[in-house]
């Protein structure tokens, strides 16, 4: 072996001697190696852990798959109603009523407001074109006229799910709403021609909502409406 040889093979045990002395030892405190897929400790010192909720792999139990769903508050138990709701939930996994109901309110409002704002674009979205064109044709009458709606909702007391029907993939779920609100009719010149801005008045009306339930598109339309004072 060459001297050259020597220097090398004693620079090489020197630095395997560092590496040991740093990597190698064992002291009995070591952190485990981490599996992403163990349980995390109950007990972990570190508060801004979060355990999150572990999945049902087991699914359902044959009493749950059996147990037909319960429609509080929006149809009596075993009603027509509670049954075409079960039928449209079967078609449509992702329809709750409870929210329906929700959007409904906040889409007569917005209708409602729309309407009397002659703000059509606001409107066509959420109109089928039929239910879009007789609005349009009454806001442009009113145009033509040189009248404005003065009309105020000042709140809605009840808004109820009264008929559903589902038609292949066509659903239709049919509203009873009840507001209040002011309206009255005013020329170009402001002055009232129609109706009463002070006094509140109950309005009921029967709105109906149409949606394809295996299209993309979550939107329910207005396709029919109704209203007696």
């Amino acid at each position: 072996m060459t001297f050259l040889n020597l220097i090398l093979l004693a620079v090489a045990i020197g630095v395997l001697f560092k590496l040991y002395s740093v990597l190698g030892k064992r002291t009995g405190h070591e952190r485990e190696p981490y599996d992403p897929y163990s349980r995390p400790d109950a007990q972990s010192g570190d508060d801004k852990v979060v355990t999150l909720p572990r999945r049902n792999t087991n699914g359902p139990t044959a009493g749950q798959r059996n147990k037909a769903p319960s429609w509080d508050a929006i149809a009596p138990e075993g009603s027509d109603l509670a049954h075409a709701l079960t039928e449209l939930s079967l078609a449509d996994r992702s329809f709750d009523p409870h929210a329906f109901v929700e959007g409904a309110r906040g889409a007569y409002e917005m209708i409602v407001t729309a309407f009397a704002e002659g703000d059509r674009e606001t409107l066509k979205p959420l109109l089928s074109e039929e239910v879009f064109a007789n609005f349009d044709a009454a806001i442009k009458d009113r145009e033509d006229k040189g009248l404005t709606l003065d009309q105020n909702l000042i709140g809605i007391d009840k808004a109820e799910i009264r008929k559903v029907a589902l038609s292949g993939a066509e659903a239709r779920i049919t509203m009873h709403f009840e507001s209040q609100m002011t309206s009255c009719t005013k020329n170009s010149d402001g002055v009232v021609v129609e109706g009463d801005p002070v006094t509140e008045r109950k309005v009921t009306d029967v709105w109906t909502f149409e949606r394809n339930v295996k299209s993309r598109d979550p939107n329910w339309r207005l396709v029919s409406t109704g209203s007696t004072d």
